[in-house]
Order: structure tokens, then C-alpha cells, then sequence
């Protein structure tokens, strides 16, 4: 058997999101070869604030950025919920999460959550404006084919380009081929709501009073006769992010998908189809103070190119590998999860055989999947608040009426999901609730500790 300090795969990971930059950290720690190839010409910083809690912070205090982080996070803790009318619902809690891991939860602008994984990575190993145009298998390597007239070789492929991934679909191109895609696997890409994601320019505290709270402020509206809920959150670098989400229906989302597949073929509209959407909703009221009363005094104080539209899907594919080809999954933190699992394994390969490369993929799937089908279902759980049927009226009462006892035991389950990177030194656990310990995890801290040993 090779030793695995020496017999390294050579990784190819195409795209350059969260996840494709964490997994690509976590190789530069093993001294795993490998290259990141990014469709896009420029890092553009566009997004929402995102929630980084518990589920991320221990691996950052492996990779040696917590303390980079804190400064670029807001504490966060109430979520206050408004009708239309901004009337207050109860608010959601959050405090118990600190008792529950150790760790606070904080928003972050996802700009410079991407700025500081980006520096992780040395910038010879990213190479953006490389398109994949094919992916070609022998039985000991696999190549990458992108428009420069690049020929890139490996041994593992790592499709970690989204939802509209080119990866996937070539690789599903080719099973379908041979007869050997699920049913499941062929059906278009569904999606159930459209986000209009973007951030103001830093703000005068003077001003904007509301700017000098210690912790994040993160209302979230709720449309009363129309398809949209909106949130709102503050940074620490003091600008307002904001999401505001349409939710469709059978009939909008077929006119969304026909709108947006002859504007672009990936998961983000262009300017026109974005300005659309302000107009649209620039009138919606937020409850943050004098002098920003609507997301229209948001989309006032922000570049108009930092503004996006983009499509959240909602699908769990059952084919996540074929040979030497392997999937992340999309969205920021499922993927940073999948990359975690992936670099354990990849960390515990004996050897680079065919054999060896679908065992690892197996193993990752095995362990991955239900996690990713628990994302999937809060997510689906959490959008039922929009329906205006029966359904509807229930999730939002429970929501807002739950007893404190029955939250908490729902907000313990939230955090158990708190992997570890088996290969660099452990983090020791915090808190009242123990995470649930990954085999990959298990597997890397084994071997981890007999080559310390």
C-alpha cells in the first residue's frame, strides 16, 4: 500500500465559490496538488449577508482565520419578523445557540466572507476565465478541456460551479448516454423562488442611527397580498445588505425560467432583469428608522452593478459521482460541508486506482447525503410561511406562538452538524450539545494521529 503523505491525487476543482475556495484550503493544508478553474474573468462582489455560526467557526479556527473573521461579522441575535403593515410577530432567538456550541452566530456580508477564503488559496492555483467546454476519462486520469485551448489533467474532478453546473451536465450527458441516469436525475432543474440580493455603500452612523447598534439588526418582512418576503441586515463594516425574495407559483416560475434562460445560461440574470425587480419592489416598507422607510432608500444608496437577481433552486440530486468525477452541492455552507467531507477522504487515499477513487466518492455521498436532504427540507419548511392557504397560516402561527421549551429542542437540532477537519489539530468541543462526530472526520483524525505518532 502507497503511503498517503506521498501518493497525492492531483485535484481539479472547477468553480470558485465558497465552496470550491474552502475545499481548495483545505488541500493547500495536505499538500494535495491541485488547481481551481473559474468561468468568470473577475471576482465580483455581489450578495446578500449571510449567517455563520457554530457549523463553520471550528474549521476556521483549524484553517487559522477566526480571529481574521470576527472583525467582518456582526452578532446576531433575534430575528424579529414584521407584516406587511410593520407589525411586530414574536421575534426568533438565537441566544441558546451559544449555550448550546460555545459559539455565537453573526451575520457577514458574503463579499468578504469570499475575500478572506480567497486569500487562502495562492492566486497561482485559481484560473479565472477558464470555461469548461469538456471532460474527458481514462481509467488512470481524467482531463479538462476549457475555451483557452487549456488541456488539464488529474486525477479527481470536482464540480463545484452551482446549481447550473457544467460539470454535472457533462457528466450526466454521459450517463445518459449509456442508459445509466436515474429518472430523477433527467427532470429540469426546479425552482420555487427568484432573490434580489444586494449592499449599500457604507453609511453615515450620523445619519442613520440605526447604524451604531452592536448587533446585527435583521428585520424580515412578510408580503401580506403579494408572492414576497424581504430581510434586512446590517454589517459591521456598516452598510445594509438585503434579500427580497419572490416566491412563485406554477405559472411565474415557468415564466421566470423562460425569462431567464434567453438572458444568460447560469443561475444569474444581467442588469435589466435586476433593475426590474427594484422597481418592482422599491416600495416595500422596512422598519429601520427615519430616512430608510422602503428597500427603495437601500437601492439608492448601492451601485447598481453590486445589485444581482438569481434563482434559488431546490433539488437533491441522487447521482453525485461517476469514474473520477464528483459533485458539491450548492449554497454556501451545505458546500463548505461537502468540501470538509471530500478533503477528509481525499486526505485518507492509499492509493489513486479507479478503484480506490470510487470507494472515496461512495464514502462521501454516503455521509453527505442526508445532511443534504435535511438542508433541503428546512428550506422547503421555511418557504411554506408564503403559501396563503390553510398551510400557510399554520407554519406561520407555530412559528411565531412556539412554546420556548419546544424551540430550543428545535434550534439543538440546527448545530449538531459541527464537523472538523480529522487532518489538523482538533478544536475541543464546546457546549451543552455535542455535535454528531463524521466518519470522514474519524477516518483523518485515525491517521492524522499515527503519522504524529
Amino acid at each position: 500500500m502507497s503511503d498517503p503523505a506521498t501518493d497525492k491525487p492531483t485535484v481539479l476543482i472547477v468553480g470558485a465559490g465558497l465552496g470550491g475556495l474552502m475545499l481548495g484550503a483545505l488541500l493547500e493544508k495536505q499538500g494535495v496538488p491541485y488547481n481551481i478553474f473559474e468561468r468568470a474573468s473577475t471576482v465580483k462582489p455581489l450578495g446578500s449577508g449571510m449567517a455563520v455560526g457554530p457549523t463553520l467557526l471550528p474549521i476556521f479556527q483549524q484553517l487559522g482565520i477566526y480571529e481574521d473573521f470576527l472583525p467582518l461579522g456582526k452578532r446576531i441575535r433575534y430575528t424579529p419578523f414584521y407584516k406587511e403593515s410593520l407589525e411586530s410577530y414574536r421575534p426568533t432567538d438565537h441566544i441558546a445557540i451559544e449555550e448550546f456550541t460555545g459559539y455565537e452566530q453573526y451575520i457577514v456580508a458574503r463579499p468578504k466572507l469570499y475575500e478572506l477564503f480567497l486569500k487562502q488559496v495562492p492566486a497561482n492555483k485559481i484560473h479565472f476565465g477558464k470555461r469548461v467546454l469538456n471532460i474527458t476519462e481514462e481509467d488512470d486520469k481524467v482531463t479538462v478541456y476549457t475555451n483557452d485551448n487549456g488541456m488539464h489533467v488529474g486525477d479527481i474532478i470536482v464540480g463545484a460551479d452551482g446549481a447550473y453546473s457544467a460539470v454535472r451536465q457533462r457528466m450526466y450527458d454521459r450517463l445518459k448516454a449509456k442508459g445509466e441516469l436515474p429518472k430523477e436525475d433527467q427532470e429540469d432543474l426546479p425552482f420555487s423562488c427568484t432573490c434580489l440580493v444586494g449592499q449599500t455603500r457604507i453609511l453615515d452612523p450620523v445619519k442613520y442611527p440605526i447604524i451604531k447598534e452592536s448587533d446585527c439588526v435583521f428585520p424580515t418582512v412578510l408580503g401580506a397580498d403579494k408572492p414576497f418576503s424581504w430581510s434586512v441586515m446590517l454589517t459591521a463594516q456598516g452598510t445594509l445588505c438585503w434579500s427580497v425574495i419572490h416566491h412563485l407559483n406554477e405559472q411565474t416560475s415557468k415564466a421566470a425560467m423562460e425569462q431567464r434562460f434567453r438572458s444568460n445560461d447560469n443561475a444569474e440574470w444581467g442588469a435589466y432583469p435586476a433593475q426590474i425587480m427594484c422597481d418592482e419592489t422599491r416600495n416595500f416598507p422596512i422598519p429601520l428608522g427615519e430616512g430608510l422607510s422602503t428597500l427603495g432608500d437601500l437601492y439608492d444608496m448601492a451601485q447598481k452593478d453590486m445589485i444581482s437577481k438569481v434563482m434559488l433552486e431546490e433539488k437533491v440530486f441522487t447521482t453525485w459521482h461517476s469514474g473520477r468525477v464528483v459533485l458539491m452541492g450548492d449554497g454556501a455552507v451545505t458546500a463548505m460541508h461537502d468540501a470538509i467531507t471530500l478533503a477528509n477522504l481525499i486526505y485518507c487515499m492509499p492509493t489513486t486506482t479507479a478503484e480506490q477513487v470510487t470507494k472515496v466518492f461512495e464514502e462521501y455521498q454516503e455521509e453527505r447525503y442526508s445532511a443534504a436532504l435535511v438542508s433541503f427540507k428546512n428550506s422547503q419548511m421555511m418557504s411554506r410561511f408564503m403559501e396563503k392557504g390553510i398551510i400557510g397560516v399554520i407554519m406561520l402561527y407555530l412559528m411565531t406562538h412556539m412554546p420556548m421549551w419546544l424551540w430550543r429542542l428545535a434550534l439543538a437540532q440546527t448545530v449538531k452538524i459541527r464537523p472538523q477537519v480529522g487532518f489538523l489539530p482538533s478544536i475541543p468541543l464546546k457546549g451543552t450539545v455535542m455535535p454528531i462526530i463524521s466518519p470522514s472526520e474519524q477516518k483523518a483524525k485515525a491517521l492524522f494521529d499515527r503519522q504524529a505518532a
